[in-house]
């Protein structure tokens, strides 16, 4: 994603959320403090994992649970977003990419990550200090802001955690991306989650037909 393209998108999603721009780059500049070469990956991995094959994308709204039994976890690259890791875990089913936010539940990530996922952790103004709790009891991470990336912090599109798995498995040349766990129209969400799921459609129908 080229960040010159990506700014404007996001300066209209700061504005309508309310969210602070120099919050979002205060946390890239601690997440790319705590990546070190022992605990974080080159994204030639992301690549390695996700081009060329088929991408199972899977969000976190209830109806993930029914649909995973619908396909062969064998036929797809699994990306979860965030808190979609543990309905994938209780099925036994480990992620191979994880992007997150630290906002779901961590300790079934911190397992799945032992168990040999992939984590993209994401920093922003509101999770600065899970960064600080969780970063240090995870490996193999990469790096994401959805501010102006840095030397080892990336930028790769989409806002919330769904919409950025979306954005990664299409920035690294995934041959079909499919979504499994996505109900844009959920009543059952506050407020805020309802901007957020509008935002998602968005983004994910300018790169998914």
């Amino acid at each position: 994603m080229d960040f010159k393209e990506w700014e404007p998108i996001y300066e209209s999603i700061l504005k309508d959320m309310g969210f602070s721009r120099e919050g979002d780059e205060q946390a890239a500049l601690i997440l790319s403090d705590m990546l070190l070469p022992s605990n974080s990956v080159d994204v030639s991995e992301i690549r390695e994992l996700v081009e060329g094959r088929d991408v199972l994308v899977c969000g976190n709204a209830p109806v993930l649970k029914g649909e995973l039994d619908l396909i062969d976890q064998d036929d797809f690259v699994i990306i979860a977003a965030d808190g979609a890791t543990a309905v994938l875990m209780d099925k036994c089913m480990v992620p191979d990419i994880i992007v997150t936010d630290l906002d779901g539940d961590v300790e079934k990530e911190i397992l799945a990550n032992r168990e040999g996922s992939l984590m993209v952790v994401h920093g922003h103004g509101d999770n600065i200090d899970k960064l600080e709790s969780y970063v240090p009891r995870l490996n193999r991470i990469v790096g994401s802001t959805q501010a102006a990336p840095l030397k080892n912090i990336y930028n790769f599109g989409g806002f919330s955690d769904g919409d950025r798995c979306v954005y990664l498995a299409k920035e690294f040349g995934a041959s079909s991306i499919i979504l499994m766990g996505f109900d844009f129209d959920d009543e059952d969400v506050d407020p805020i989650k309802k901007k957020k799921l509008k935002w998602a459609r968005m983004l994910i129908e300018k790169i998914v037909p």
